[in-house]
């Protein structure tokens, strides 16, 4: 576990106030600059910083801040701790309670009809489960395949809503969108072709029989004519 100063400007504070160290030791020590340190003592920074004594923490021993005021070029070094705190292990898989193990094998159900994009490392993430596991309740191989009813995994509380649907959003990703089934609307620009030319009105078509029908009468009245001339 690597040695860190804890709360490094409260500690900068304190070594200002009650120490001759240079700005240069002070800002060092605490991972600060300079110009931050000299801005300390001059009251223009950390002003509501409580100062924290590092040799109440353990950090730093009074032999050293005495040799560092004899030595400007004395570096401060911290000292070992009295107690180390274990670095955190690398995540397993999902902990799940003994008091919903007896659910999974129903929320990985769910999880198999209701979103199949799901890749089977997701859903062990989600529940906390395997993969042999998981090809089990898919193919019904499972042992008690005969009693399982899908359960939502949120609603068993063997995950939270939050993450599933980031795990679902995930696997959708880059899928392709699967086409509507069935009868659905045809796109507007095939629709405007399809749509027949609008009728004319009907007193145009009136007016235009009228006068075919003048015109018609016009012509036999000349033919009467012709006929009843040449009669004579």
């Amino acid at each position: 576990m690597a040695n860190t100063l804890l709360m490094p400007k409260a500690t900068a504070v304190w070594l200002v106030d009650n120490t001759a160290l240079s700005f240069e030791q002070i800002a060092q020590f605490c991972g600060l600059h300079p110009l931050e340190v000299k801005a300390i003592a001059d009251g223009e920074s950390a002003q509501g910083i409580k100062g924290m004594d590092p040799i109440m923490t353990g950090q730093l021993t009074r032999d050293e801040i005495a040799r560092a005021e004899k030595d400007a070029n004395h570096r401060l070094k911290l000292s070992d701790p009295k107690v180390r705190v274990p670095e955190s292990k690398r995540k397993g898989p999902r902990y799940t309670p003994l008091s919903k193990r007896q659910d999974r094998p129903n929320a990985i159900l769910w999880l198999v009809r209701n979103h199949p994009e799901l890749k089977d490392a997701q859903i062990a993430r989600l529940v906390g489960t395997t993969k042999s596991t998981i090809d089990q309740i898919r193919d019904r191989k499972h042992w008690n395949s005969a009693n399982l009813q899908p359960m939502d995994p949120v609603t068993l509380g063997l995950a939270s809503q939050i993450d599933l649907d980031m795990e679902v959003n995930r696997a959708s990703r880059g899928r392709e969108q699967a086409q509507p089934a069935g009868d659905t609307l045809l796109p507007a620009a095939l629709t405007e072709r399809l749509v027949p030319a609008p009728e004319k009105p009907k007193d145009e078509d009136a007016e235009l029989d009228a006068s075919a029908v003048f015109a018609k009468l016009s012509a036999l009245k000349s033919k009467d004519k012709d006929e009843s001339a040449d009669e004579e």
